[in-house]
Order: C-alpha cells, then structure tokens, then sequence
C-alpha cells in the first residue's frame, strides 16, 4: 500500500487530476513529455513497493531517485515506451474487462496475448496507439486523483481498498468506475483524433 505524508497528499491529488485531463485529451501532441510524466509515476511506484521506505524525508528521496529512473527509461526509449504503453494498455483491458464481465481474475493466457497484442498494434499503428493509450491512461489518473480529492487522501485507498492506484486490479465494490474510465477515454480519443491530435500542417 502507497501512503504519503498528509501534508503531501491534496497537492498529490490535484496534480494527478490536472496532469490527467492533459494526458487524456492532449497526450498525443505532447507524447514524449507524457512518456516522461508516466516512466516518473511508475518508477516511483516500483520505488515504494520494492524499498518500502519510512518517513517523509525518506519517501520523497524514494520517489524522486525512481520516478527519475523511470522517467529516463521511457523518455530515452522512445519506441521502447511506445510498446510498453500498449502493453500496459493491453494488461489493463485485460483485467478490468474480464473482473467487470466475470467477476474474476483473466486466465494468464488472455492477459499474456492482450498484453502483447498491445505492443505490437503500439509499434505498427504508433500515432493511434498513442492518442488511444494517452486518453484511457489520462482517463485512469483523472479518477485515482479524483477519488483521492474525495476521499481526503493521495493513495485513495482504506485498508479494504488497495486496488485504486493499481489498474490491473479493478474496483471490487465499485461497478461505476470501469464505466467511468471506459467513457473518459472514448472521449479523450475522440478530442485528440478530431481537435488536439490533428497533424500539423
């Protein structure tokens, strides 16, 4: 579980909101900037679960030395974070789709060919896998941040609801919010498709 100290946790929330609705309805035209912004919010994630550190002073280094780490990786790794993102985006369809309809986990093999289904489809349809992939991730962190503001904390989460910073792990008492993200995205592709993702001419 992911806690920050609460001084940090409403700014927390709102930049989560704030960089959401940009990713989700402007991520294609500033893409390498969003691959950016996510390789810094997964490394510092991946630096919280595996270091676990404690205190503030403590957490802050923890995120920054990760989210640094990530944030280089996918900002130097163009086509290596184009992939990932459609793989990522691939996953998570895999799990809040089939948890949503089945009320269970997907079989490993679904997920292992959804997951590199998105990879590929990432590298051969680049501009459309971005603009899909950057307005259902907006869309994803418009809620987590969201439901932070709502619930007056960062990490969104009691100890009865560790999924909400997780993608791969829907909502087991909230049908809504796969609806919610389905319809944010749809709409995130639509604006960037039609208004914000056009090519320059």
């Amino acid at each position: 579980m992911i806690t920050l100290p609460h001084s940090y946790e409403l700014p927390t929330a709102i930049l989560l909101v704030v960089g959401g609705a940009i990713v989700c309805f402007a991520g294609y035209r500033w893409f390498r900037a969003v691959l950016a912004l996510f390789g810094f919010l997964f490394g510092a994630m991946l630096a919280f679960a595996t270091m676990a550190p404690k205190g503030p002073m403590a957490m802050v280094l923890t995120a920054l030395l990760g989210g640094m780490a990530g944030m280089l990786i996918l900002a130097v790794a163009y086509f290596v974070g184009i992939a990932l993102v459609g793989a990522g985006l691939g996953a998570m369809l895999a799990h809040a789709g089939w948890r949503y309809w089945a009320g269970a986990d997907p079989p490993t093999s679904g997920v292992i060919a959804l997951t590199l289904a998105g990879a590929i489809g990432a590298i051969m349809l680049r501009r459309s896998m971005a603009v899909v992939s950057t307005a259902f991730a907006g869309g994803w962190t418009m809620i987590v941040g969201a439901m932070a503001i709502a619930r007056g904390s960062a990490s969104a989460i009691s100890a009865s609801e560790a999924w909400i910073p997780y993608p791969l792990v829907p909502a087991p008492a909230r049908p809504w919010v796969p609806v919610a993200w389905l319809a944010l995205g749809l709409i995130g592709t639509a604006v960037q498709f039609g208004i914000t993702g056009r090519k320059r001419k």
